[in-house]
């Protein structure tokens, strides 16, 4: 799965990257709300866990990190396709999980 920054985000740090479904763990989601963005962390062995508020280190942010993509309100049709997505193409890839 690639994920392709604009040049916006790459300004400000976040950078593209290529996340292979076989090293996904685990799938982090927070939906978006009217009052907060929502995420999805396809997390691997290259993270420490749960990915953290704005004053950590920008890896281990949502917004910083290579292997998450934020979603607003507006997106929320957008975030439920993708991680229908993901999650059916992770099954398929295992299904013992």
């Amino acid at each position: 799965m690639d994920f392709k920054r604009p040049l916006v985000a790459r300004l400000g740090g976040n950078r593209s990257s290529t996340v292979l479904l076989g090293d996904v763990l685990k799938i982090l989601r927070r939906e978006p709300t009217r009052l907060a963005n929502g995420h999805i962390h396809l997390l691997t062995t290259q993270d420490d866990g749960p990915l953290r508020a704005a004053s950590m280190p920008p890896e281990k942010t949502v917004a910083g990190n290579p292997r998450a993509i934020m979603f607003t309100w507006q997106q929320r049709q957008g975030y439920a396709d993708f991680l229908a997505a993901v999650e059916q193409a992770w099954q398929r890839r295992d299904p013992s999980r």
